[in-house]
Formats: C-alpha cells, sequence, structure tokens
C-alpha cells in the first residue's frame, strides 16, 4: 500500500496560523518598537544615533540566532545607556568598542563556564533600587536636550550639568521644549486609544515632520549612513586595558542581569521551555564581540522589545533574525528622514521610557517588607543617582550579605518538652532531659550564638538535639557543634543527635569533630535510650 501525503496545511489545527507567520509579525512589530528606542538609547549614551540602528541589526541578529532564549529582542537599552554615557565622557567612543568586546569575552566565558544561573541569587530589594536608579539617570540626563542646552552644558558629571542646566533656564529654547512636551503627550495619550502601534514612533514621526515644516530651529540628530558598514577591526590601544577592565566588568555584568531578567519575563510571557542562562550568556557574548566591528555600543536582552515580539505570536528564534533584517530595510530606506529626528523628541521618548522603568509595584511592595529590605533598595538607589552603577551593585549586595548574615545569627532552638512526656518517661527523669531542635541550616554566623545557646542550659544530665532542618552546615558550625558536644559530655551531659541528613552525618564523620555523641533517627528514640542510661546512672 502506498504511503499517503498529507498536506503542510493539514498537520496544523484548523484557523491555527504557521510558526513562520507569527515569527513575521513578531519580528516586524518589535522592530518597530526598536527603531525610536535604538535611536533614543544611542542619544542617551552619548554616541552617533546611527550607533543604535547598528547595535540593534547586528547584536539582534547575532543573539537571537545563538542565544539561549529563542524569543527574546537584544539592542540597545536604557541601563546600558548610562554605563556608556560615563565611558564615552571619560575614554571617547573608540574605547566603548574596546570595553565592548572585553565585556563580550567576558559574557562567553561566563557562560562556558556555566555561571548564568548566578543572577537569580541577586535579590529583589538590590535590583529594584538599581532599576529606579538608572530611571531617574535618563531622565535627568535628558534635560539637556529637553531645554535645548544640551550642546551648552559644561563637561562634568550629571549632577554638576543638571545643575548648570536648570540656573540656565532663561537660555532654554522653547521650541525645543515644547517638542519634548508634544511626544510626551502624544506617547501618554496614543496608548489609550491604539494599542498595535507603539506610541513613541508615531511621537517621533509626528514631531520630525512638524518641526521640519514648521522650520523649527532645533538640534537634530544628523545623517545616518543607507546600509551597514562593512566590519571593521576598532582602534586598539593595549596600554588603556587595565584602565577599561571595570568598565568592560560592568557593562559585562549589567548586560546579563538584565538579558536574563528579560529571559525570565519571555519565558512567563510565552509558557514554553525554560530558557538555557548558560547559552543565553554565551549568545550575548558573541553578540557585544561582533558589534564594535560595526560600530555599534554593547547590548543586552531588552524586556518591552521581547514581550511585544511574543505577543505579536513570535514562536522561533528566526523572529529575532527578522527583526534585525527590518530595521535593516528601514535604515537603507528611510536614512535621509531620519536626518531630520529633533533631539528633543528623543528626549521626549527616554523620559517616558525611564518613567515607565520606575518599578513603582516593587516599591510598593518593598515598603511593606522589612526594614532590612527596605534599606538595600534605598541605598543602591542613592548610590546608583550619586555615585555610579558597579559601586552601587557592590554596595548593595554588601548590604544585603551583611543583612541576611544577620538574620541567621538569630538562630531559634525550639524546645519539646513533650517529647519525653510522650515517650512515657518518668516526670523525675524527664527534668534531667532536654530537647532542643535546630531550625534550619548552620553557618558560620550561626557559631558562637549556638554554642553560648545550647551551654546556657546545663542544668540536666542528658540532651538531645534535633538536626533534621539543618540540610548543610559549613566547617565553621561544624567545629562549634563538635566543641558543644565535647563540653556537655565534659559537664557529664549525655549528648545524642537525632534527624542527621546524609550529607551532615557524612562532614562530621570525615572532620571527626562532633566527638561520640548517640545518634537515633527519631527524637523520640533518642529521649528512650537517654531515659534508661539516666535511671541506670547513678545521679550526682
Amino acid at each position: 500500500m502506498q504511503p499517503t501525503a498529507i498536506p503542510l496545511s493539514e498537520t496544523r489545527p484548523t484557523g491555527q496560523r504557521p510558526p513562520w507567520l507569527g515569527d513575521l509579525m513578531g519580528g516586524l512589530t518589535s522592530a518597530v518598537v526598536a527603531l525610536p528606542l535604538a535611536l533614543a538609547f544611542a542619544v542617551a549614551s552619548g554616541v552617533d544615533p546611527k550607533a543604535g540602528l547598528y547595535t540593534a541589526i547586528v547584536a539582534g541578529i547575532v543573539a537571537s540566532l545563538f542565544g539561549g532564549s529563542p524569543l527574546q529582542i537584544t539592542g540597545p537599552t536604557g541601563a546600558m545607556a548610562v554605563i556608556l554615557a560615563g565611558i564615552v565622557a571619560q575614554y571617547g567612543i573608540e574605547r566603548v568598542w574596546i570595553a565592548g568586546l572585553m565585556a563580550g569575552l567576558i559574557q562567553l566565558a561566563l557562560g562556558l563556564g556555566r555561571l548564568g544561573r548566578l543572577a537569580s541569587y541577586l535579590p529583589l530589594p538590590l535590583i529594584t533600587g538599581f532599576t529606579n536608579g538608572i530611571a531617574i539617570l535618563i531622565f535627568a540626563g535628558q534635560l539637556g536636550n529637553f531645554l535645548g542646552l544640551a550642546h551648552q552644558t559644561p563637561k562634568g558629571s550629571l549632577l554638576a550639568q543638571v545643575g548648570w542646566q536648570l540656573a540656565h533656564l532663561g537660555q532654554a529654547n522653547l521650541a525645543a521644549v515644547l517638542v519634548t512636551v508634544g511626544v510626551v503627550l502624544v506617547m501618554v495619550l496614543w496608548g489609550r486609544v491604539n494599542q498595535s502601534v507603539p506610541g513613541s514612533l508615531v511621537a517621533l514621526l509626528l514631531a520630525t515632520i512638524a518641526s521640519s515644516l514648521l522650520g523649527l530651529d532645533l538640534p537634530r540628530i544628523g545623517a545616518i549612513p543607507q546600509g551597514l558598514p562593512l566590519p571593521s577591526l576598532p582602534p586598539f590601544a593595549p596600554e588603556l586595558l587595565g584602565e577599561l577592565v571595570r568598565p568592560a566588568l560592568a557593562l559585562a555584568a549589567l548586560g546579563s542581569i538584565e538579558s536574563l531578567l528579560s529571559a525570565a519575563v519571555a519565558d512567563r510571557l510565552s509558557g514554553g521551555k525554560p530558557h538555557d542562562p548558560d547559552r543565553e550568556l554565551v549568545g550575548q557574548g558573541l553578540a557585544n564581540l561582533a558589534v564594535p566591528f560595526f560600530g555599534g555600543i554593547p547590548a543586552t536582552g531588552a524586556i518591552a522589545r521581547t514581550a511585544v515580539n511574543i505577543r505579536s505570536g513570535a514562536k522561533t528564534r528566526l523572529s529575532g533574525v527578522i527583526h534585525g533584517l527590518v530595521i535593516t530595510l528601514v535604515v537603507v530606506a528611510l536614512g535621509p528622514f531620519a536626518a531630520n529626528i529633533p533631539l528633543a523628541a528623543l528626549a521626549g521618548i527616554l523620559m517616558v521610557t525611564s518613567w515607565r522603568m520606575i518599578e513603582w509595584e516593587q516599591v510598593k511592595l518593598l515598603l511593606r517588607s522589612t526594614k532590612s529590605d527596605l534599606t538595600v533598595m534605598g541605598v543602591t538607589w542613592l548610590v546608583t543617582v550619586l555615585f555610579d552603577l558597579v559601586l552601587a551593585v557592590e554596595v548593595g549586595l554588601a548590604i544585603a550579605v551583611a543583612l541576611f548574615l544577620r538574620r541567621m545569627a538569630d538562630l531559634h532552638l525550639v524546645s519539646h518538652p513533650e517529647v519525653c512526656q510522650a515517650c512515657g518517661v518518668s516526670p523525675a527523669i524527664a527534668d534531667d532531659i532536654r530537647v532542643y531542635e535546630v531550625d534550619r541550616p548552620l553557618f558560620f554566623g550561626d557559631a558562637r550564638r549556638f554554642a553560648e545557646t545550647v551551654l546556657a542550659d546545663v542544668r540536666c544530665r542528658g540532651m538531645v538535639l534535633g538536626m533534621g532542618a539543618v540540610t548543610t552546615l559549613d566547617v565553621t558550625a561544624a567545629i562549634a557543634l563538635g566543641n558543644v558536644v565535647r563540653e556537655l559530655q565534659h559537664r557529664g551531659v549525655k549528648v545524642a543527635l537525632c534527624g542527621l541528613v546524609p550529607e551532615v552525618a557524612d562532614m562530621l564523620d570525615r572532620l571527626e569533630v562532633a566527638g561520640t555523641p548517640y545518634r537515633f533517627a527519631r527524637a523520640e528514640e533518642a529521649v528512650a535510650h537517654l531515659a534508661r542510661e539516666l535511671e541506670e546512672a547513678p545521679q550526682a
């Protein structure tokens, strides 16, 4: 019997569009969203706007092909823009390319070293404070373009520049102010009437056309070449590698964290197979290695563009490739038009974007949380705004770890006198037995508190330590446990450990630190054994 060929259209449920069509719609829609943002984030980074477009094209395609999150869209982002602006101001655009190459190598090494899951250990308060601090920096960084004073503003720190701009409000360009306000209003109001076309694109088109027709005297982004440049080796200065290590580490860390957070969002939205964090870092590293050869800037996974891609029907990594190709076609076809885009219009887009970046719901949640969580968020937020992003992460992590250790030091030994009653031990013997349960794993921060708490109660002849909740312990805590057991035995107290998990028991045996206490599976067995021992032993 000849097998019957089944048409491809019949293998798909009726009404379900083919995956390639979803990828096409996702790529097209995300490209439309990415276009104005790529220009805006390049301006915020202090580089030529065309660098943002080149980044969206090259990084978008490379990361989609090699990354571990198939539906992720990669390109310039606001978080990266803040770090890049500082590097550009201090070293120039050529050094940004070198730092980007170094960051790509670091990300590649992290991925190949299977360290992609480390980002999941960052506490929420730190991420919230960090993200909100970046949002404020982006907003403040656009005051110059909003007021039309960017070119007159003296170089210096962001706070100094903002102070100068506020002191010279009388010199503001009214046309620039009106264009920025107009863009903000269009973006805010457009979303209420139309969700299919991004308000940022509509606002950008209207601002460019209106300002050109009215002949407004405004700073504009300038000419953009019609096409992608041929790859070339960035200028290399070996003597500056040492100076660029810290910026490169910052770019790699931020790029990795933001990309993995975006990938996690993609998992939730798509409901498909979870992303591979190690492969995602490899893909992001390769993207950042490729971008400098085309005059682009370091990129990361972009949450908003990724969400648009998925909601538009994207099913495979082909959507990211289409996203890059669509932007390439736009650059080829509309390069001359882009030259007329006012910087004030991009300022409006960035101001709205930064406002939306602030995680208001997370802030409300943390305000209802503990003081320690609120402290981590607040300090990280302030250090991000007043100093720099790398220091903010370092300080935030240090505070989070210190507060964690402080909480871990609040060890609870739960007393269980009812165990003696349940075992039918006589009241006289029961008074001589203490049953304690250690309520969590033991670490170096617990050692002193554990010893002090246990040894404080020596008015007994038998002690049972329930260790079932101690799923792990480090060497410092293991030594402390051994010292406690030996001290109790020296004082004539019979000691029994119960519920030891195999890993903890094995560690105590290997270290030979716990003396020779009795060991039992359950507290009831330990109590019964100690009761018999105490009944037979003469009381001192």
